[in-house]
């Protein structure tokens, strides 16, 4: 018994050793504490206005006031408050839309990948199509189509990006079909689907996770644009997007309210893709074999 405690969180010990995961994981769990937390961390409502006080520098700058720590937009309303609950947005985004994309991709990556033939060929010509126009339009498109809200965003998000899971799970998928272990699965009974769940699937994880960390970020991105040209949440709603296009209107005056967002968006994609890295490092076998770990 004493064995298996400890070598159980081997594993675990390994992925908590990578510094890219430590690092990753710490900003997004900050990101999620701030968007938890966003009613007692703000200094003010996200649609608070100060006529009297617009365009006011941070609290350290000249001319700042300590009521605004990062001083204010052009109708008076708090950056640093509007920045803490945009991470609302952020975080449903962040969270939804990759499973989502994950859940659509991979499914269809595994029929394709295990059964072959014409259903791999129509499923392949269906990401090849898909593919072919450029993605920040389609996203536009689909938002057109739907309108915009939150639960839009999130649904086109995923009709967008579903088929880089698909491409890149179906050849993980088609290599581990050719497998020894697979054969001898189906020669000693196992059902297609018994192979597809025991065999294939836990093969496909540590691709399948870095896949998701990094659609976290491109997801992050996707919204981003979408409410900076004014196609995701409802206008009462903050977002970096939105303060990105408001900030653009007084950049020369008061160039803060666009480069918080800005940094903001920045770091929260570095934090998924030092996770995804990170995590493809300590859970592919094949990585971390060969580095020695």
């Amino acid at each position: 018994m004493s064995t298996l405690s400890l070598s159980a969180p081997a594993p675990l010990r390994r992925v908590l050793g990578e510094p890219r995961v430590v690092i990753g994981a710490g900003l997004l769990l900050l990101l999620v504490a701030l968007a938890v937390f966003a009613p007692w961390l703000a200094p003010h409502g996200p649609n608070e206005q100060d006529l009297l006080s617009t365009l006011l520098p941070p609290a350290w700058a000249p001319g700042g006031d300590r009521a605004f720590p990062l001083g204010t937009d052009a109708l008076g309303q708090c950056v640093l408050s509007r920045l803490i609950y945009s991470t609302r947005v952020t975080v449903i985004i962040a969270l939804t839309a990759p499973l989502g994309a994950a859940l659509l991709g991979c499914t269809l990556a595994l029929v394709a990948g295990y059964r072959g033939g014409r259903i791999e060929w129509a499923i392949l010509r269906m990401v090849d199509l898909w593919m072919s126009f450029p993605a920040i339009v389609l996203a536009l498109v689909l938002m057109v189509a739907l309108s915009p809200g939150l639960l839009n965003v999130i649904v086109a998000i995923i009709l967008v990006d579903w088929t880089r899971f698909c491409r890149v799970i179906r050849a993980d998928v088609v290599v581990l079909r050719r497998k020894d272990y697979v054969a001898a699965a189906r020669i000693t009974g196992a059902s297609h689907w018994q192979v597809v769940m025991k065999d294939i699937v836990p093969g496909i994880l540590p691709t399948l996770i870095s896949l998701i960390s990094l659609e976290m970020g491109i997801s992050v991105v996707a919204e981003s644009i979408l409410s900076f040209v004014g196609m995701s949440v409802e206008p009462n709603v903050p977002t970096w997007g939105v303060m990105i296009a408001d900030g653009l209107k007084s950049v020369f005056s008061s160039p803060w309210g666009l480069i918080a967002p800005v940094l903001c968006t920045v770091l929260t994609v570095l934090a998924t893709t030092c996770l995804g890295d990170g995590l493809r490092r300590t859970t592919d076998p094949r990585l971390f074999n060969r580095s020695g770990s």
